[in-house]
């Protein structure tokens, strides 16, 4: 999965990034911001960045742990672009799922790509948290991060 990032408006305080997912061009809103340091992702899915926007598809359906893998993964390009390093940059990780039954394969997935095992300057905090409903019934996860461009 990889979105593409599409031109943002200059701002003398802000960094814009934007892809081609369907809910950004319709709602307004980017999948990334830098201000000074910070970067801040909005909720992220696994939506297929190859998909229409009047019917979005999303990757590795009914796979809890590749739609977290592959929306992490999503989230670190956009921190790559913003000038982050990438996982390392991550110091606060939001995951919603709407199945409690998912966790176990949501954290798996989370521990594949941001755990603290990887040493280094890899390792977020972290919240899981249960919601009713997405947008789309086959996501199965959303992640929200913040991250810090410079973290030496």
């Amino acid at each position: 999965m990889s979105s593409k990032p599409l031109p943002t408006p200059s701002s003398s305080t802000k960094t814009f990034y934007a892809t081609n997912s369907p809910w950004e061009g319709t709602y307004g809103h980017y999948r990334a911001i830098r201000v000074g340091q910070q970067i801040y992702i909005s909720g992220t899915t696994a939506a297929d960045p190859d998909s229409p926007p009047e019917k979005p598809r999303v990757l590795c359906p009914g796979d809890a742990r590749g739609q977290t893998r592959a929306t992490l993964n999503e989230i670190i390009k956009a921190i790559q672009t913003l000038g982050g390093r990438g996982a390392e940059s991550i110091v606060r990780t939001q995951l919603f799922i709407q199945r409690h039954e998912d966790a176990p394969a949501v954290m798996q997935g989370f521990t594949e790509i941001l755990g603290r095992q990887h040493g280094g300057d890899i390792g977020s905090t972290a919240i899981l948290l249960v919601v009713s409903n997405f947008s789309d019934p086959e996501m199965l996860v959303e992640i929200m991060v913040d991250a810090i461009a410079d973290v030496s």
